[in-house]
């Protein structure tokens, strides 16, 4: 009974999605690779490559040719002999033929054809590759900005947590005579005002939550709690970008394209086997049907192709030319991206330092103004101000922070760093 339950649970999880009540950035880059529908080409591109695989290798198998042919001819051939008697072919003939052909060399030419098929099917692979990776950035996006809009949803309700302790400590001042009677009213409507922006952040958290859980391929409930990722960079000046695989196979492609063609000019030679039944046969002067069979070896060589072959195999040399071009751009590309972000990560940093100590010090005026409405030396609005301004540093604090992770995220991201 347990293991049936189990095996219910297992499969409801399944059909219904992402039933944790955590989530972190690894496990949706993970979802990504697996789920978007992009991953689903891995495993059609490698049928397709046992495919050719086989089609290939189909090649090295003995090749039957089956003829036949009906003629009706206007001449025939004759003996001017008078003294032999040798019948006259008719003018009808007739022949039908099965010839089998076996490659017995042809200078590893299919060998090398194998070796580019598999080249082609790594390339489209890694092309897979390339396009999913290239979404991890965007995965970063959405999910640092769900950890943004938690942030100031906490501090919202930190904030009317304050402001209803502020409440009941504003209505019995106003009770005993100490605080003005509308008092109470400008707190009332800073709370409207936190109830509307809850909204708004939980309203803006559903659309962002949609979008990843579609982007990743799982379900994930609006009460997920997204983890912190604690990110840390390592400077270096290793790139370990899938791009720079890909470009290594087209590479590699080429160079295999090369091989082959080196390989075209070698002689190939078969063996072969002919069997036939017709009229006539093999000896012209039978008019009769007769079986016959003819088995031999048949060599082709292309001696000379006026240097077609040196041309090809310099147009590939600069295709590979091309393609480390691509790769020098790239990396260049790369390289500069990487130097703005580490930039923007330096910058975010000191920003963050800066916004520790005005936390601390519009926490001292906040305590402040909070000992004086009490007292009645200020207003309510007065206080509310200081409270706003607190909200506001603090948030650009949590904003701050969290940009710096996303900043960290997409410097990983860049270098090629996140798996």
């Amino acid at each position: 009974m347990k293991t049936l339950y189990l095996l219910g649970l297992f499969f409801l999880t399944t059909i219904f999605g992402y039933s944790q009540s955590n989530i972190s950035l690894n496990e949706c880059y993970e979802s990504l690779k697996t789920n978007y529908p992009l991953a689903k080409q891995r495993a059609i591109l490698e049928q397709q490559k046992e495919v050719e695989l086989s089609a290939i290798k189909a090649k090295t198998l003995p090749q039957l040719n089956l003829n036949a042919q009906a003629t009706y001819q206007s001449d025939v051939t004759e003996v001017p002999v008078p003294s032999i008697d040798i019948e006259s072919l008719n003018n009808d003939q007739y022949r039908a033929t099965l010839t089998a052909n076996q490659l017995i060399f042809n200078g590893g030419k299919i060998k090398a054809s194998q070796g580019l098929q598999n080249i082609i099917s790594n390339r489209k692979q890694q092309e897979v590759e390339v396009n999913l990776y290239q979404l991890k950035q965007r995965v970063n996006q959405l999910y640092f900005s769900i950890l943004l809009i938690d942030d100031q949803t906490k501090l919202l309700n930190v904030r009317e947590q304050q402001l209803n302790s502020k409440l009941k400590e504003v209505k019995s001042g106003i009770e005993n005579g100490v605080l003005l009677p509308t008092s109470d009213k400008v707190i009332e409507a800073e709370l409207l005002k936190i109830l509307q922006q809850t909204k708004e952040a939980t309203n803006n958290k559903s659309k962002l939550i949609a979008s990843l859980s579609s982007l990743i391929g799982v379900s994930i409930p609006i009460e997920t709690e997204f983890q912190k990722p604690l990110l840390s960079i390592v400077e270096s000046s290793d790139l370990n970008r899938p791009e720079l695989a890909l470009f290594n196979l087209q590479k590699q492609e080429i160079g295999q394209q090369q091989n082959i063609l080196s390989k075209s000019l070698v002689p190939e030679l078969k063996g072969f086997a002919t069997g036939g039944y017709g009229n006539p046969g093999l000896n012209m002067l039978e008019n009769d049907f007769t079986s016959y069979y003819i088995v031999g070896l048949n060599l082709n060589w292309n001696v000379f192709d006026w240097n077609a072959n040196k041309k090809q195999l310099q147009a590939l040399d600069y295709s590979k030319e091309l393609i480390s071009n691509q790769e020098e751009v790239f990396r260049l590309n790369i390289n500069t991206a990487l130097n703005e972000q580490q930039k923007e990560i330096e910058t975010l940093e000191s920003t963050i330092t800066i916004d520790q100590q005005l936390i601390s010090l519009q926490q001292e005026v906040v305590n402040t103004s909070a000992s004086q409405l009490k007292n009645g030396v200020i207003t309510t609005s007065e206080y509310i101000t200081e409270l706003t301004k607190l909200y506001e540093t603090e948030n650009l604090f949590n904003q701050h922070k969290t940009q710096l992770e996303l900043a960290k995220a997409n410097y990983n991201t860049l270098k090629g760093d996140i798996k």
